[in-house]
């Protein structure tokens, strides 16, 4: 560990090198003294900056390298170990947290066991981003120097806080993984969750900045008409897309951390034949499926205030991406995203096995399974559908006159709603299938959560056909009333449920590690499956610009710029993800071969085998 944050070190120490000397090669021309108005914000400003050049044939050719596929290899990994490095910690705070606040004290050492050993991966996958991040800056250098030159001298003044935040979080990282053991009693473990909360600070900094060079690109302010940046910070930072790819942004990190753990745990699981690892495992793919799916239900609103937000800057931008171009990616998107729920559900359905007398909620399982099917079929449903000119014509034109209404978004939009409703439903069922409820309003509470969940869903399902009738303007605000209704069922039905719960008869205990190959094989295609998807709209919302580095500001002038077809994106999207899972767990399978870390597994599996007993003991009681 010691060896790890060494070279953790000297690479930060390179990159914060890179950060500052990139500005260097920027614009060195005389100031400029006439005012010019921003091309967003229209507020008049003095240019501190070089302009937008045309970058012509300066793209300096590696044969047989193709700059455009090297960035994106690059610069997809990092994203993505960026994310993990960003989600773990977070999740290791939340679990201290929760171990604090337990009240018995084995329940509360199992949750903060698993919190240390989650950051532990963290800080082990810190080099690994820190020289993604150094290969990264590199390849740009290298294969897009005049971009490169022109991105540095505009944020010439965020890179080094960039620099000083990314130690810092790094410092605050490595900090808190090895004061866990000493700040662990007393007032020192409410300084080492203060530790965390800094930490995780700074890593939702960094995630804030980073963003703003992608938001920039798409959307870019501060700047006038010839790209030259007129002074005001906070207007490049805050571009119009900042925002909500920040929202976006962060919720796909936390699937993406998640994610990995959920996949390790079925890996581990589905690797022993210890029943009390299988039982450790079983519960941990439990614990950070929940976290994922925590962070998966509010990703459709992030997405639809992207993509609305991209509308209000740009139509143009809006309509190559979802109703030209590149919309039938979101077609495979929307397929993908279908999957996931189909998958989860499954996962809870299965998890039912651990569970005594769980069975008699099966043939629920069966009608929200029906549900889940009608709903995905007009989720992925395209607004016009492939066709020869024959067929059109037989059609009498583009869309076809029924099934063409599912391709509006306020369809779509209540049939993700239903889904989630639907996905909610399943762990409701699941919550209450090992308990025997003993409240005395247990009949009126049920009546109450089945007509707040029939109503919300028929409430949905009606403005969804209503959207049928409406102008297009007047559709895109119907997304409102759908996710405030999907809220209220969500909350309202969670809590009455947790209320009626509250001194309820257990049936039996939890036997966990119960569950089928199946269910665990579920959960191992549903963590890849997030990984696939994080990639997909990483690159549609690149894929955005067409043929600008900078939306309309610098053109993208490289034999490269051309739009590639679907299928080559959906292979790139395909090995960046198996690049990614291959590159986990080479880096799991070397946490395993070293000699300390092997030693804290068997703590670990000591570990296992007490809060098997422990948990028996709590459901019995």
């Amino acid at each position: 560990m010691r060896d790890a944050f060494v070279k953790t070190a000297v690479l930060l120490l390179f990159v914060l090198g890179c950060s500052l000397v990139t500005p260097l090669t920027g614009w060195a021309g005389p100031a400029v003294s006439s005012l010019t108005e921003d091309v967003y914000y229209k507020t008049a400003g003095t240019p501190q900056g070089p302009p937008a050049e045309e970058t012509g044939s300066t793209y300096p050719l590696w044969q047989p390298l193709n700059n455009r596929i090297v960035i994106w290899l690059v610069t997809q990994q990092h994203t993505y170990f960026g994310g993990f490095v960003l989600a773990l910690p977070l999740f290791a705070f939340l679990l201290e947290f929760l171990g604090l606040s337990r009240r018995d004290p084995q329940a509360a050492q199992r949750y903060d066991g698993l919190g240390r050993d989650i950051l532990r991966v963290g800080v082990l996958s810190l080099s690994v981003t820190a020289l993604l991040g150094g290969v990264m800056l590199g390849a740009f250098l290298t294969f897009y120097p005049v971009f490169m030159s022109y991105m540095g001298s505009t944020f010439k003044q965020m890179m080094p806080l960039y620099a000083a935040v990314f130690l810092g979080e790094s410092f605050l990282l490595v900090l808190y993984y090895y004061s866990w053991d000493r700040l662990a009693q007393g007032i020192g473990k409410w300084v080492h969750l203060s530790i965390g909360v800094v930490a995780n600070a700074m890593g939702v900094l960094l995630l804030l900045l980073a963003n703003s060079w992608a938001s920039f690109m798409m959307a870019p302010a501060g700047v006038n008409a010839e790209g030259q940046f007129l002074g005001n910070v906070w207007h490049l930072l805050h571009s119009p897309l900042w925002n909500p790819l920040n929202a976006h942004r962060f919720l796909a990190d936390l699937m993406s951390g998640g994610a990995v753990v959920v996949a390790y745990a079925a890996y581990r699981f589905l690797k022993t034949r210890v029943p009390e690892e299988r039982a450790y495992y079983d519960w941990v793919g439990y614990v950070f499926i929940v976290v994922v799916v925590c962070a998966l239900l509010p990703m459709p609103f992030a997405g639809y205030w992207l993509m609305r937000s991209v509308f209000e800057f740009r139509q143009e931008m809006g309509m190559t991406m979802m109703g030209g171009l590149l919309s039938w990616l979101f077609v495979v998107q929307a397929t993908t995203i279908g999957a996931l729920f189909l998958g989860i559900n499954y996962y809870i359905w299965q998890s039912l096995g651990r569970l005594r007398d769980g069975e008699r909620y099966h043939p629920y399982f069966k009608i929200i399974l029906g549900g889940l099917m009608v709903s995905f079929l007009v989720w992925f449903t395209p607004h016009t559908i492939a066709m020869t000119p024959s067929e059109m014509k037989a059609m009498g034109a583009a869309q076809h006159p029924v099934i063409g209404q599912f391709g509006v978004m306020s369809a779509k939009n209540g049939a993700v709603n239903i889904m989630i409703c639907l996905t909610a439903l399943s762990y409701l069922l699941y919550r209450r299938a090992n308990r025997v409820i003993t409240v005395p309003w247990a009949a009126a509470g049920n009546i109450l959560i089945a007509v707040l969940f029939i109503a919300g869903m028929a409430n949905i399902v009606w403005v969804a056909v209503y959207g049928f009738f409406i102008p297009a303007h007047v559709r895109v605000g119907l997304s409102i009333p759908q996710g405030a209704t999907t809220a209220t069922v969500l909350l309202g039905g969670l809590s009455i449920n947790h209320f009626l719960l509250k001194g309820s008869r257990l049936r039996g205990p939890i036997q966990w590690g119960r569950i089928s190959v199946r269910g665990m094989v579920a959960l191992f295609g549903v963590a890849a499956t997030f990984s696939w998807v994080m990639g997909l709209m990483g690159y549609i919302r690149s894929a955005g610009r067409l043929g600008w580095h900078v939306n309309e500001l610098m053109a993208d002038l490289s034999p490269w710029a051309f739009t590639p077809p679907i299928i080559f994106a959906a292979k790139m999207v395909t090995i960046n993800m198996l690049l990614f899972w291959v590159s986990v767990f080479f880096m799991f399978w070397l946490a395993t071969r070293d000699k300390r870390l092997a030693v804290v597994e068997k703590d670990d599996q000591a570990e296992s085998v007490s809060f098997v007993q422990t948990f028996s003991r709590e459901e019995s009681a």
